[in-house]
């Protein structure tokens, strides 16, 4: 099988493939097994498994669905529409099962995208957590820290971790 790569994604300056050649084809079988699509319809589709942070370029995935039919793992659907609507064929289906494991793969791969897109950047807490050092080690480094002080503090440091653990 080919090691070329497929696929383009978002962002600013040059696209980033993140699947090769193979791994988009079985990704394209995998979701015309699950019924009749359209280019555009797997472009969508790719795009909502991985969170909205990659969607294959059409420059791509046309000439793909194009090298699918050809090899006879596809089909085009008869319809009147202008979208070629494309079902899997038995060949199509005998691939899958073949490559079973490469089709969980890269399902997983698009999970994994998902899942680091609904991530949270850490970056408010981290400057959160740092202006607490810093008022901390300023109020307990003044003259007039004593032990009270030094309690009171970790009291509202107890309070806030309880509060967070409870969110």
């Amino acid at each position: 099988m080919g090691g070329g790569h497929g696929g383009g994604g978002h962002g600013g300056g040059g696209r980033r493939r993140l699947f090769t050649n193979d791994a988009l084809q079985l990704i394209l079988l995998k979701l015309i097994a699950q019924g009749p699509r359209h280019g555009y319809d797997l472009i969508r589709e790719i795009e909502s498994l991985s969170g909205q942070a990659y969607a294959p370029s059409p420059g791509v995935v046309y000439p793909t669905l194009t090298l699918l039919a050809d090899m006879g793992l596809i089909a085009e659907q008869p319809g009147g529409s202008g979208r070629k609507l494309f079902e899997i064929t038995e060949a199509g289906t005998d691939r899958l099962a073949e490559q079973a494991f490469a089709v969980e793969e890269a399902l997983g791969r698009l999970a994994s995208l998902a899942q680091r897109a609904e991530r949270v950047d850490g970056a408010p807490i981290r400057r959160a957590m740092h202006n607490l050092s810093m008022a901390v080690r300023g109020r307990l480094e003044r003259e007039g820290a004593d032990s009270q002080t030094m309690l009171d503090v970790a009291a509202l440091i107890d309070e806030a971790a309880s509060k967070i653990e409870r969110l």
